[in-house]
């Protein structure tokens, strides 16, 4: 019987050889060194871990960060640290997919579920990037208008123009695409650099934070905060990117390239993943620091925390740190959601459109519900729309996450990449916390609590 599930999985994925691989001439493009040393073997596979890493610090990490270091102070620290640990092994997981099988997360749903199945995740993963779109559009905005004076509307309008920008890094090849993500990423942790040094915590006090709370669970309001920065942090559409974007290195086919293949992807991704850990932390160590230990715990609004900055830090180039890697958090978000959504709609629907055409439909869908709250609600409202999507993220992301633990726990499809037993467990806890936390979200709101 298990032979016979096998087979069917292993025939399920070798029908579909002849289908496009996961974007298109872009697989296997760049190309990697065979032999020479583990450094210089692991430079050519740099690149995609620091893409998907930009989803675990992009506006929406802000808005919740700044919320919850302003509220609780150091308590959610933990938080972060345990949904790092958690996108730690999820991306590694996505990334084992695509190497193994040579198919990405959507193109694997599509195999593998019947046709209604596989369109219902496919419309729960379009609405968890427009949630995503919805943050870079507000976070965008307001980066502009602290920066420049734009008002948010019209910033929010300006934000559509970005397709162009996509376009020409496109056309560059993946490694150019890769260069700008990376630079604006240094520029977003020299700005946090900077900024912690100035916030100077108490580190005691920021070490503590890093221990569970009861308080995370029993309060609701700090658990309202807690799967929202759980829904910035581990991204259900980073899931789908990695699956992709991992196959756009030129290794062997071979199972030994594909072992080494996966050792240097997980390396990357872990790496890039904990620069994340740092610029997630740093933005609730200062809103901790610097609002909740001045008694301003009702900073919830990142316009707030950038007219505070400068005056409670008594240095002016404080604000303006803050939102030039506000600016550089927004345009690195709108370059791999971009992408996640091509490599979603192509994978799940084998819909090819124009990627301008994409990244317009997409991005007016975000615009329109940013216009509406501030035209009822005004700017303030901004606020907890931001936060809001991010929940929204946390309860896609089982829809992403259970998929994903079954295909690389199935040996038919995977072989002998497998995933061990201990890592089959591991995973499945990371799903059941995940699936946990939203129920008691949703019961705490249904019932009033």
């Amino acid at each position: 019987m298990a032979d016979s599930v096998q087979a069917k999985s292993a025939w399920r994925f070798s029908r579909d050889t002849e289908a496009s691989p996961s974007l298109g001439s872009l697989n296997g493009s760049v190309p990697v060194m065979a032999t020479g040393t583990w450094l210089r073997r692991l430079f050519g596979f740099l690149g995609p871990g620091y893409m998907i890493s930009v989803g675990y610090m992009d506006p929406g990490n802000w808005a919740t960060d700044i919320a919850g270091g302003s509220q609780f102070g150091y308590t959610l620290l933990f938080v972060i640290l345990l949904s790092n640990l958690m996108a730690i092994v999820l991306q590694a997981l996505a990334a084992r997919l695509g190497i193994a099988t040579g198919r990405d997360l959507a193109q694997a749903c599509r195999d593998h579920y019947p046709r209604p199945v596989g369109f219902a995740l496919w419309l729960i993963c379009e609405a968890a990037i427009i949630a995503c779109d919805l943050a870079e559009v507000i976070g965008t905005a307001i980066a502009l208008k602290l920066l420049f004076g734009i008002p948010l509307l019209l910033g929010a309008c300006i934000t559509a123009l970005d397709v162009f920008l996509i376009l020409l890094l496109m056309r560059r090849g993946f490694r150019a695409l890769e260069a700008f993500v990376i630079a604006l990423l240094l520029i977003i942790f020299v700005c946090f650099g900077i900024q912690i040094a100035l916030a100077a915590p108490v580190m005691k006090d920021v070490l503590g934070g890093f221990l569970p709370s009861s308080e995370i669970v029993t309060n609701p309001a700090a658990l309202y905060i807690a799967i929202g920065i759980v829904g910035a942090t581990v991204m259900p559409h980073n899931l789908y990117l990695h699956s992709s974007i991992v196959q756009t290195r030129a290794y062997p086919r071979t199972e030994e390239g594909r072992r080494g293949a996966l050792r240097f992807a997980v390396t990357d991704s872990t790496i890039a993943l904990m620069l994340a850990l740092f610029v997630n932390a740093s933005i609730l160590i200062m809103a901790a620091s610097v609002f909740h230990a001045g008694g301003r715990t009702d900073v919830a609004e990142i316009e707030q925390a950038y007219e505070l900055l400068s005056p409670l830090l008594g240095v002016g180039i404080a604000s303006t740190l803050f939102a030039v890697a506000l600016l550089a958090s927004g345009l690195n978000s709108t370059v791999t959601a971009t992408l996640a959504g091509q490599i979603v709609m192509e994978g799940f629907l084998r819909l090819r459109i124009p990627d301008w055409a994409r990244r317009l439909i997409t991005r007016g869908v975000a615009i329109v519900p940013v216009v509406v709250v501030t035209a009822i609600y005004g700017e303030q409202g901004t606020a907890r729309l931001l936060v809001l999507s991010q929940v929204i993220l946390s309860m896609q992301l089982p829809f992403a996450v259970v998929p994903l633990i079954r295909f690389v726990s199935d040996r038919g499809m995977m072989g002998n990449l497998v995933i061990p037993a201990w890592l089959k467990l591991t995973s499945w806890g990371i799903a059941g916390i995940i699936i946990a936390l939203n129920v008691k979200l949703l019961f705490d709101t249904f019932t009033g609590a």
